[in-house]
This record gives C-alpha cells, structure tokens and sequence, in this order.
C-alpha cells in the first residue's frame, strides 16, 4: 500500500554503498529483512506499511568500478521520534545480497516545512505579480505624461553635466540633493531648482552655484546622507540644512514629507554646532564665500532695520547676556513668562515645539540662531522677545516680536 501524500510528515533520506553489484530489489529486500523483529511490533517495516503509516522504499542506485552506490527514500506518517528510530535502524543494516553494504541515515526531512516554504514562495511571486500589475493599472494618464515630462525636464547642467531641474540656471535660491532620482522625485512635486551632486565628491560646478545663491542641501536620512552633508558643509557655501526622514530616501518619500523636511529646514551654522561639525572651507574660498554673506547681510538689513530706525536696549535687556554666557555651548534654550519669571530650561532643539504647546511664554534666551521659522511660531504664540546668539536668514520680521542678538546686547 502506498501512503497518501497528504499525510506524509516525514521523509526519510539515507545513503547507501554496497562492495558489489546489487539490484534494487536487493536493497528493499535487506532493509525488510534485516529490520524484523528489531524495533518490536510497533515499528515492524512490514505492518506499518500494511497500515499505510509509511510509504514505498525508493531506491536509485548507480553502478561504478564493481560497486553500487545510490540514496534510499522513505515517506512516513509517523511522529517524529518513531521516525528518527525507523531512519536509525537502517543504519543496523550491514549486508545487501550476496556483499558487504552500510547505508548511512543522512536526513529526517519535514515535509510539511518543505511544503510550507514552497507555499510562502509561491505565494510572495503572486503577490509581487499582482502588486505589478495592479500599479500599472492604477497609473492615471496624467500620472504617464507627468513622468513623461519629468524626463524631459531634468537636464545636465554645467561643465560637470550634473543632473538639474529646468529653473537651477534661474533661480535665487537652489537645493542641492544626491543623485539623478532625487532630483526626478523633486520634479514629479514640481520642484524644479534643485541640482545633484552625484556622491560625497562634490562637482566644482555646485560649489560655484553656491557661492551665489541661497542654497538648502536636502539628504537622505541615513549614513550616506551625513557623509555626502559634511562634505557639503565643508567645501561648499550651504545655507540651510533639510534631511530626509530617519532611515528613508529622499528619492523615494511623497510629496508631504518632502514639502515638510524642507519647510523644517534649519540654518547650516546651527546644523554644524548641533551635531558638531567643524566648517573649514578652502582658503581660495574664503573671499568669495564672505563677499555672499555680506551682500545677503547688507539686503536684509535693507529689508529689516530701515537707517531711520534706532534700536533702543533696555537695562533688562542687557542682562541677557549673562543668561547668553551661562548656557554658551550648551544648545539650551531658557523661557520666561511675562511676569520675566524663568518657566524652564529646554534643549534647543525642542524650543519650537514648546513655543507651539504653550502660550504663557513672554521670552525665549538660547544658545542658537535665530530663523525665520522659529520667528513666525513666536509672531503666533505672541511671545514678546527672542534672544539668540545672531540672526540668521530672516527675510520676514514680525513687527510684535523684539529680536535681539549676543552682537546687539555687548
């Protein structure tokens, strides 16, 4: 009788040589033979598979030089232990026909883990089929021509032919990624100043780009995005700093995440300070680099602090800077409320946050650059003064907020 493939559990695999020419009749006949009596009733070869509870004994032999050797299978129904007994007891077997053999028990195989596993491949290959099919389905035609228009779009800019969108020549202000498919994603949400710089050497031709323009590099949030940012800080003009969220790419994360990495955006200095790197550029950068600064200083006092303005500094306000020196180095951030009693001392980098959850906080003293976000926050929040260590690249001053720097209270 031969057993029901659907209850085998088991599958006996063993190895067999024989020190002369046998048959496979010889085989089955030894291991029936020789294995009577030996296990008792319970495990006698020939009831159980009278019972069916293991199937037929395969046999592939192969002939060579005057000796035989081949493998032995044998399926069973049996539980794990019995079967492990059964596979040990062909190891008993010593002699095959008229010559000396030994058959060795190789492996007791599950068959339900095999088939389990071919079931799990199986199934992820459809999967996958039907996830591919069901994404060209669902591309819309304005999904095919965007795409189309992407690739039109992107060109090859500079003597270095780095991969750009179709505004980089134009624009005032350029995003610097890593390769071809961020600046393709950038594109696909119509973002189309932005230029790659292709690895952690950067091109000659965007380190000139950022000598004049205001320049936001935008990496991914992994390791290979920090090696490719302090390269960039330390041999190029960067002014703000945007990464990727932890661990994801910036050329494969939606429109909201990208709209919201750069909208948190932080200046360069204060990225450096925080995560402490050091900035040191070429010499034969310098002058250029501070010729830029200093235009962009002179247009936002033009924007900022009209010459008909005078800056008055109270007595109060000079005491800040005693406050300033005590958390110098520290990227702390101190809130007073109206009553100029301190609330608490937070870590610079959850000041935003804490300015959005309260609205009792009259004045903000840290250890950090002053930005435009952290101004509008502070504009809603009707927070009174912010004092910072030096303003950063602030094109919209709100009228209700005081701003002062460690420069203005010295």
């Amino acid at each position: 009788m031969v057993i029901d493939p659907a209850t085998t559990k088991y599958m006996i695999k063993a190895h067999i040589k024989a020190d002369g020419i046998v048959e496979k009749s010889d085989v089955v006949g030894a291991i029936f033979g020789q294995t009577e009596g030996l296990l008792g009733d319970e495990l006698d070869l020939r009831e159980l598979q009278r019972s069916a509870r293991v199937g037929r004994i395969e046999v592939d032999l192969e002939s060579k030089n005057g000796k035989c050797e081949g493998t032995i299978t044998l399926p069973t129904s049996l539980d794990k232990v019995e079967t492990v007994i059964l596979a040990a007891a062909f190891e008993s077997i010593d002699r095959v026909g008229p010559c000396k053999a030994t058959i060795t028990a190789e492996e007791v195989e599950d068959v339900r883990v095999v088939r389990r596993n071919k079931v799990i491949e199986r199934a992820k290959e459809l999967l996958n089929k039907v996830i591919r099919e069901g994404k060209v389905e669902g591309e819309s035609i304005a999904d095919n021509v965007r795409q189309a228009v992407q690739v039109e779009e992107i060109t090859n800019f500079g003597q270095d032919r780095c991969p750009a969108g179709p505004n980089i020549e134009k624009s005032d202000a350029i995003i610097i990624v890593e390769g071809r498919r961020d600046v393709l994603n950038l594109l696909k949400y119509g973002i189309k100043n932005v230029i790659a710089v292709g690895g952690t050497n950067i091109p000659k031709t965007v380190l000139e780009l950022t000598k004049e323009r205001i320049t936001t590099a935008f990496v991914d949030g992994d390791r290979g995005g920090e090696l490719i940012l302090k390269e960039l800080l330390q041999s190029a003009d960067v002014d703000f700093v945007a990464r990727a969220p932890q661990t994801r790419e910036v050329e494969e994360i939606p429109q909201k995440l990208i709209m919201k990495a750069l909208k948190n955006k932080i200046p360069a200095e204060q990225y450096a300070e925080m995560y402490d790197i050091k900035i040191e550029k070429d010499k034969t950068e310098i002058k250029p680099v501070k010729e830029k600064a200093e235009q962009k200083t002179k247009q936002k006092q033009e924007i900022l602090e009209p010459e008909n303005i005078e800056r008055i500094i109270t007595e109060k306000q000079r005491n800040y800077v005693k406050i300033l020196n005590g958390i110098s180095g520290s990227l702390k951030a101190v809130l007073y409320d109206k009553n100029e009693k301190e609330m608490k001392k937070i870590p610079v980098r959850e000041l935003t946050d804490a300015l959005k959850k309260s609205d009792n906080i009259s004045t903000v003293v840290f250890d950090g650059i002053i930005t435009q976000r952290l101004l509008d926050i502070a504009n809603s929040k009707n927070v009174k003064e912010i004092v910072g260590i030096k303003l950063g690249n602030v094109v919209k001053m709100p009228t209700s907020v005081k701003v002062l720097t460690k420069k203005d209270l010295e």
